[in-house]
């Protein structure tokens, strides 16, 4: 019996730029992360569905607050989704080496965050997918928690919903609407099959007039 291929491994055979064709001709042009957000490592893909963060600075915490509060998030974190925060703040490191190895291990695909991230080669060599704006070795400690789990996050001009899916590669992060992730991702692998065959004309002489107006698709 063949295994079934889950929703967020079809996804990651896709890649941004022909999921972002599909959600633009299906009317949803607002879909993308701001360019900012970029991989620690340019090879990684980050797949899934999401699990939104929301958090906010705040210097009235002291240490054993801060970091209890981050434990909490760790905690929160369920296995299989994609983590996306939006932390309202650019001053921190709002991930480091012991959480992605915690995550890691509970199985959390990757993480984005509109915020900053240190230990970036530790986490690199760990292999955790994480994108993020900018890095520095100041870490949240006395100074950042969460403050909602599962609920709407704003980043650029993409809301950002608990169940919808992510994909992320080197050229960007595209976010697509649970409601219809099942007939984007559908209809992105009926278009990688069609790039395939425009591919296949090309390469055997087929002028690129010709192959457009015969697929429809360049």
């Amino acid at each position: 019996m063949t295994p079934t291929i889950s929703l967020a491994d079809r996804l990651e055979g896709c890649y941004s730029g022909a999921v972002y064709d599909v959600l633009r001709a299906k009317g949803y042009v607002q879909q993308t992360l701001p360019q900012y957000l970029r991989p620690l490592n340019l090879q990684h893909k980050l797949a899934g569905p999401v699990f939104t963060i929301q958090g906010k600075r705040d210097d009235s915490l002291d240490a054993h607050q801060s970091l209890l509060k981050w434990c909490k998030l760790l905690s929160n974190a369920p296995a299989n989704t994609v983590l996306v925060c939006q932390p309202n703040d650019h001053t921190l490191a709002h991930m480091g080496e012991l959480s992605s190895e915690t995550l890691v291990y509970k199985k959390v695909l990757g993480y984005i965050v509109d915020g900053g991230c240190r230990d970036s080669a530790f986490i690199e060599n760990l292999g955790f997918p994480v994108f993020c704006k900018y890095f520095t070795p100041v870490d949240v400690v006395a100074k950042w928690a969460a403050t909602a789990f599962g609920e709407p996050v704003q980043i650029g001009e993409v809301t950002i919903h608990t169940g919808d899916y992510v994909l992320g590669d080197r050229d960007g992060i595209v976010i697509i609407p649970g409601a219809i992730t099942e007939e984007v991702v559908q209809q992105t692998e009926e278009v990688l099959r069609t790039e395939n065959l425009v591919r296949k004309a090309i390469l055997q002489g087929v002028d690129p007039v010709a192959a457009y107006l015969q697929y429809g698709k360049f």
